[in-house]
């Protein structure tokens, strides 16, 4: 977090959040999705791999696609410096393919864009604390009918991979290998189609709640909130006179997402 702000603590809008305790990969993204505001966020490994001067292209493709993930795979395969890394990666990736059904070559990449809503949908949704977070992220793309545009970057391979090959190695392939029989559900609140953003973030402030998303569709909006969030929700629901239920991710595909 030092460094953190000795490099970026010059920016105006700079915000440095931390946690406890280090609990994963995962679970910081989700937490700086959830927190992020604007129309677009791209998340970035810190190692910044990943050239920053890219960024305007994923800004542009945003514009069109709710999740822009960078790809790093050239004809089917990334190239890494070692031999056996880039073994390892393509075996890994056949293995994310095999269980998730996903056709994306490259789901590690650590830079990565999405409309807010999206963000706020997927950081809400996912439950992945680890480095399997990536892949949840496509799989739960892919479950929400979310358009989805990788982005060819340029990087260099950075030496130093947090990455433990052996135990990491063994935890990825079980939370991936779980991904199919999770059962996604959150908390909702039921409101009427036509309710503004601007009422529920009013009472979504009374509640002391953030990182909110109105799933809408013709029929209604849904208001998702995290799992832990069910209390505050149901002040919201009171207070907009709606009806706090659950929501499993079917019922979430193919909505407009607004982030609150």
């Amino acid at each position: 977090m030092r460094r953190a702000h000795e490099v970026y603590g010059h920016l105006p809008h700079a915000r440095f959040v931390q946690q406890p305790a280090n609990v994963g990969k995962g679970a910081a993204l989700r937490l700086g999705m959830g927190l992020a505001s604007g129309a677009s966020v791209v998340t970035i490994d810190a190692d910044m791999a990943i050239d920053p001067m890219q960024l305007p292209l994923f800004m542009t493709s945003l514009r069109d696609s709710a999740f822009v993930p960078g790809s790093r795979a050239i004809k089917g395969h990334i190239n890494y410096d070692a031999h056996l890394r880039t073994w390892a990666g393509d075996v890994f990736n056949r293995l994310v393919r095999h269980y998730t059904k996903t056709t994306q070559r490259d789901t590690q990449c650590g830079c990565k864009g999405f409309q807010l809503g999206a963000a706020r949908l997927l950081a809400l949704l996912a439950l992945v604390d680890g480095f399997a977070f990536d892949v949840e992220l496509f799989y739960l793309a892919d479950r929400l009918g979310l358009s989805v545009r990788p982005l060819l970057v340029t990087w260099r391979d950075v030496v130093g991979s947090s990455v433990r090959p052996g135990r990491d190695a063994r935890v990825m392939l079980r939370d991936i290998r779980s991904l199919t029989r999770t059962r996604y559900e959150n908390p909702v609140v039921v409101l009427a189609a036509s309710v503004t953003s601007e009422a529920v973030a009013e009472y979504a402030a009374k509640a002391r709640l953030h990182g909110l998303v109105l799933a809408r569709d013709d029929e209604d909006a849904l208001l998702v909130v995290g799992r832990n969030d069910a209390l505050g929700a149901a002040g919201i629901a009171a207070g907009l006179k709606g009806t706090l239920r659950t929501a499993g991710i079917d019922e979430l595909r193919a909505r407009s997402y607004e982030a609150v």
